[in-house]
């Protein structure tokens, strides 16, 4: 088939450049953002008076006919076609002559690009946010269930104070929160249109970039066309917000491989998110944690990939540009892939009550509260820290926990320790006595736990 641009040339394409430099093996994906883009573009130029009504709505008709073909057979990958934008042009061509030609008028690929792009993140972060939501109402789901749980909180994986298990999962919830608002962010940098800058510099013909922006949804139309045409920033901003998000989901399987291993034995995962081993029949192995542990990598690896393309690329449309599709669509798949797998993985678990229990009360997790018990004693929190510690030695020599220790023990380390010590260190009133907000209160949970459910709408099923 002919190029778009091959009026300037004598020689066609080597076929091994051709294949070296074609993008329709993967932007084959953005066909109906492309075609959206077309039609809108279509209109505009009838609304205008650039094109004749009767052409343009042919062109609309034949772009709705290959949407439909796309959609039930898909796109052909011939690297003689380049593109996207070439093969619906091209079958457009074949569907109504030359007039597809006018399609093209006042607009380039290389604000088309950015608009398929554009659009395509839209609906790709409007999903990722509805996978986010989905997997932190698990997690509440969860913690509503495990409030009366307690484990050992933990500071350098070494047990510090006791906790609730809601408490635990409820900070997953709120990290996912904050990757929830960096997507929605991000979508407000990237909700500008594109199209109508051209090359880099706009166009002479009377065009109407507000009635495109109007018909394709976008906020407000781009200001400045070089920019528009070279600024992948809003990719950048997507693959970083996605690394974050995985990162963050990285941690939570990271405690789950942990918290399943029998050392822990904390939690017990769904057999459907688990595998076996070829040779080793007990194995139980924590496969979806692991895994998307380990796609963190590549999504990183995808970040770092486009901006070091972006770094030194002056202004305006470079073809290195073409590369920053394969990362955001490997970003887009794994961050999808990972939110649903994990938050399968959270709605299966099962959570041991007793073993979270009984391993909260070793390691002097009440060594905190039993420093606070002094202060309201009147002792400096300094003088209260070395006592506690100088009881914990003691424990620890004579293989006792700090609630097994008799008051006249507790008086050789300070006179000022009464028999409601006791009431203090235990791990009830520890976890309740944390009221300050945000803190592990039970209470506090509940209320939250509430807050969430109404703000969401998850009252109901």
């Amino acid at each position: 088939m002919g190029k778009l641009w091959g009026g300037r040339f004598d020689k066609g394409t080597n076929r091994f450049i051709e294949e070296y430099t074609e993008s329709i093996s993967f932007d084959q994906r953005l066909f109906k953002e492309d075609i959206k883009g077309s039609i809108a573009h279509c209109r505009m130029l009838i609304k205008q008076g650039i094109i004749p009504e009767e052409e343009g709505k042919k062109i609309i008709s034949a772009l709705e006919e290959i949407l439909k073909e796309a959609e039930e057979k898909g796109i052909p990958c011939d690297p003689s076609y380049e593109d996207i934008h070439t093969y619906i042009e091209s079958r457009l061509r074949e569907k109504v002559g030359d007039i597809a030609g006018k399609l093209h008028t006042a607009r380039s690929r290389n604000d088309q690009i950015v608009l398929d792009v554009k659009l395509y993140m839209k609906r790709e972060i409007a999903q990722i946010i509805s996978l986010i939501e989905e997997l932190q109402k698990n997690l509440v789901k969860k913690a509503e269930e495990e409030i009366d749980t307690i484990l050992p909180g933990f500071t350098h994986l070494q047990h510090a104070q006791p906790v609730s298990l809601a408490f635990h999962l409820l900070a997953y919830f709120w990290m996912l929160e904050r990757d929830r608002g960096r997507f929605k962010d991000a979508l407000k940098r990237l909700d500008e249109n594109p199209l109508g800058s051209c090359a880099l510099a706009g166009t002479a013909l009377p065009i109407d970039r507000f009635y495109t922006t109007e018909l394709l949804g976008f906020e407000k139309p781009t200001e400045n066309a070089m920019d528009t045409v070279s600024n992948r920033d809003f990719i950048l901003e997507f693959l970083s917000t996605a690394g974050i998000a995985m990162i963050n989901l990285s941690r939570l399987c990271e405690e789950m491989v942990i918290w399943s291993s029998p050392e822990f034995s904390f939690v017990e995962l769904s057999d459907e998110v688990c595998t076996g081993s070829s040779i080793m029949p007990q194995k139980k192995n924590p496969d979806v944690a692991e895994l998307t542990r380990g796609k963190v990598g590549r999504v990183i690896g995808n970040l770092v990939s486009l901006l070091v393309t972006l770094k030194g690329l002056p202004l305006s449309y470079n073809r290195d540009l073409q590369e920053d599709k394969e990362p955001l669509f490997d970003t887009a798949d794994t961050l999808k892939g990972a939110l649903k797998a994990v938050s399968l993985m959270i709605e299966g678990a099962k959570f041991n009550r007793e073993r979270m229990r009984l391993m909260a009360k070793e390691g002097f997790t009440e060594a905190t509260d039993l420093a606070d018990y002094l202060v309201k004693k009147g002792i400096p929190f300094r003088e209260a820290h070395r006592i506690i510690g100088e009881i914990v030695k003691y424990c620890i020599a004579n293989s006792k926990r700090l609630d097994e220790l008799s008051l006249t023990e507790y008086k050789k380390f300070c006179q000022e320790f009464e028999e409601d010590l006791y009431k203090a260190i235990d791990i009830e009133n520890v976890v309740d006595s944390r009221k300050s907000y945000g803190g592990t209160s039970r209470t506090l949970l509940k209320e939250q736990i509430e807050r969430i459910k109404k703000e969401r709408g998850w009252q109901k099923g």
